[in-house]
C-alpha cells in the first residue's frame, strides 16, 4: 500500500523560503512518477513540480527559478524546496505519486497516490 505522508508549510512573508517534505513508502516502480501540486479554493489543483519515469523534473513556469524538486529515493522523501516565495503561491499544497511510466510533466489525473495536503500562506 502506497503511502505518502506531508510536513512542512505555514504562514511566511514575501521573498521568505520554506520546504515541503513528502515521505512515501509502498511503491514498488523502480521509477515511479511523483510531483507537488498546489490547490486554492475554486481552481483546480495544478502542476508544480514533477519528476518523471526517465528521471527528468519539470516545473510551472510561475515557479521555474524559485522552487526545486529533490527526491531522496535512500530515505523515501520528495521534497520541495520553495524560495522568494510570493503572495500568489498561496495554495493547499500535496505530493503524488503513481506507479505508471510517464515522459513529461504529467497532469493531476494521472496520479493515483496522494498526500493529505498541507497549507502555505505567504504575506506580503
Amino acid at each position: 500500500q502506497v503511502q505518502l505522508v506531508q510536513s512542512g508549510g505555514g504562514s511566511v512573508r514575501a521573498g521568505d523560503s520554506l520546504r515541503l517534505s513528502c515521505t512515501f513508502s509502498g511503491l514498488t516502480a523502480r521509477r515511479p512518477i511523483m510531483g507537488w501540486f498546489r490547490q486554492v479554493p475554486g481552481k483546480e489543483r495544478e502542476g508544480v513540480a514533477s519528476i518523471d519515469s526517465q528521471l527528468m523534473t519539470h516545473y510551472e513556469d510561475s515557479v521555474k527559478g524559485r522552487f526545486t524538486l529533490i527526491k531522496d529515493d535512500y530515505s523515501g522523501v520528495l521534497l520541495l524546496e520553495m524560495n522568494s516565495l510570493k503572495p500568489e503561491d498561496t495554495a493547499m499544497y500535496y505530493c503524488a505519486a503513481d506507479e505508471r511510466r510517464w515522459v513529461g510533466f504529467a497532469p493531476a489525473q494521472v496520479y493515483t497516490n496522494w498526500g493529505q495536503g498541507t497549507q502555505v500562506t505567504v504575506s506580503s
